[in-house]
């Protein structure tokens, strides 16, 4: 998730970790002495509607003439 988001300060994304933890949307597990997130089942359950949104927000970034980092 780190590289994905550049920019990010690690506080922010462990304060926003811990939020999608108690809400229910993800799972911690350490392994290995790391620590690993992964989607819940209601987590899961959110796919489709952000995958709709992801494709709404692309084309109309084509429609307005926005660039969209890769």
């Amino acid at each position: 998730m780190r590289r994905q988001v550049p920019g990010l300060s690690d506080k922010v994304l462990t304060q926003r970790l811990h939020e999608l933890e108690e809400i229910g949307l993800v799972r911690r597990a350490a392994v290995g002495g790391h620590e690993h997130y992964a989607l819940t089942e209601r987590g899961e359950s959110l796919r489709a509607v952000l995958q709709s949104l992801y494709d709404w927000g692309r084309a109309f970034a084509a429609e307005a003439d926005v660039k969209l980092a890769p």
